[in-house]
């Protein structure tokens, strides 16, 4: 249930110290305490000053309100302004203490019990502030509440002010309601023309807004796999090295508990082996982690030397042979990314070899117009059909599911380096025996006369 106490019309600063006062009286004689009084009337103040400064004119009304059991002073101030456009990010903004613009608003928000605004384009903003009344406050009659009005409009200290307020207030009301009519009727014409306009404009920002969406999850997506990678890596890449260096630290502190320097200069040799293999595969982890993010400097690269430096990185099975072809193009490429293509394959065969002494791996390199084929061909067991795609794919090293012809991590880092290149990666096994082509550009070859 509301009671209206009195209507004040807002349009200078006079009008604000007016509001402010009415505000102080009334809490006051409705029994609140000091400081909620000056709380009340500071937010009273705060909004009718937006008014005056933001739109030019308004009004604030002053109600009884009783609700829920409780009874509260009211304030109602409204205006005929444009609008408040960013109404959200200004009350977005009340947990940090803010200043300037819109701090009028927050402010008044924290000093009432109860807050409510909403804002129309182009039908003005209306602001509702309440202080909760005291269970003790005085009974307040209609009666009672006719004879403040009149107290207030003959106070002798706005008198002049008030007089003039009084004698042109039903003429303001009147020009007020035919100036509201007109404006509505305007708005209504311009709000159906604009309408249409935006309506065109609506559709396709939404279009552009789902593109956007759509290329920034794409985008975390190949982020989040590139983590993925780079964190497995890690862990895959650098454990053999990490056990070596351990196993033959162990061996040299025997050497030297056993006080055998001969024996621990034999061993030394192998250490920084195993430092350097795991500063070269440091160097290709980060490599591979910026792939598709920023550029990695090619090199002329010697396609024979590179392979043997890869076949000579593993310790191979005795009977284990790798044929290297003789005839083999300079290219100017990324020399880590072939490292870690004909590294991670040729690994793979390794590992899964049955026959180690048995074991043959072919490498063929075919130039072709429009790219190089190359070609790790195993005498191993083989890949069945159903599993040649799933083993080029990243799984996570303590999956439950069985995956016997599965590489692991090293064959989709090959996947995601042949992408990077634009390239084309595919595997051919019937029976026993597993060939892994991949192409390469051929503008990367260097010609001979350059060499």
């Amino acid at each position: 249930m509301s009671r209206s106490i009195l209507k004040i019309n807002i349009a200078n600063e006079l009008d604000v110290v007016l509001a402010y006062k009415r505000a102080m009286q009334l809490s006051e004689r409705l029994g609140l305490a000091q400081v909620n009084q000056t709380k009340f009337a500071t937010a009273v103040s705060e909004i009718c000053r937006n008014v005056v400064e933001y739109v030019g004119s308004g009004s604030i009304q002053f109600c009884l309100m009783e609700e829920a059991g409780a009874n509260y002073l009211e304030a109602m101030i409204t205006d005929r302004g444009r609008g408040i456009g960013n109404l959200d990010h200004i009350l977005s903004k009340a947990a940090h203490a803010p200043t300037g613009r819109g701090s009028g608003i927050i402010n008044s928000k924290k000093l009432v019990d109860s807050f409510y605004i909403e804002s129309d384009f182009e039908k003005g903003t209306r602001v509702m502030l309440r202080k909760r009344l005291p269970s003790l406050a005085p009974n307040v009659s209609k009666q009672l509440l006719d004879n403040w009005v009149v107290e207030f409009d003959q106070e002798l200290n706005i008198s002049p002010y008030a007089e003039i307020k009084k004698q042109n207030m039903q003429l303001l009301e009147v020009l007020e309601q035919l100036g509201i009519r007109n404006t509505e009727a305007e708005q209504q014409l311009q709000e159906i023309r604009r309408l249409n306009a935006r309506l065109q404009q609506s559709n396709d920002e939404i279009n552009m807004l789902l593109q956007d969406r759509n290329r920034k999850n794409t985008q975390l997506h190949l982020v989040n796999e590139n983590l993925d990678a780079f964190a497995h890596t890690v862990s895959h890449d650098l454990r053999a090295p990490l056990q070596n260096i351990y196993g033959i630290a162990m061996a040299l502190e025997a050497c030297i508990d056993a006080e055998q320097p001969e024996e621990a200069l034999l061993v030394l040799p192998l250490l920084r082996q195993q430092a350097q293999k795991m500063d070269r595969l440091i160097t290709g982890i980060l490599a591979y982690s910026l792939a598709g993010r920023q550029s990695i400097q090619k090199n002329q690269v010697d396609l024979y030397t590179l392979l043997h430096q890869v076949v000579s990185s593993f310790k191979l099975p005795a009977g284990f042979k790798v044929h290297i072809p003789q005839e083999l193009p300079v290219l100017h490429t990324e020399e880590i990314f072939l490292f870690q293509v004909f590294s991670n394959i040729i690994g793979n065969s390794i590992k899964h070899h049955d026959k180690p002494a048995e074991a043959q791996v072919y490498i063929a390199c075919e130039v072709k117009e429009d790219f190089i084929l190359f070609t790790v061909q195993d005498n191993g067991p083989g890949i069945p059909p159903h599993k040649q795609q799933e083993v080029l794919h990243l799984y996570e090293a303590d999956s439950k599911t069985p995956r016997p012809f599965s590489s692991g991590l090293g064959l989709s880092i090959v996947k995601k380096i042949i992408q990077v290149k634009d390239c084309k990666l595919w595997i051919e096994s019937e029976g026993r025996g597993s060939r892994f082509h991949f192409t390469w550009p051929t503008n990367e070859i260097v010609p001979e006369n350059s060499i």
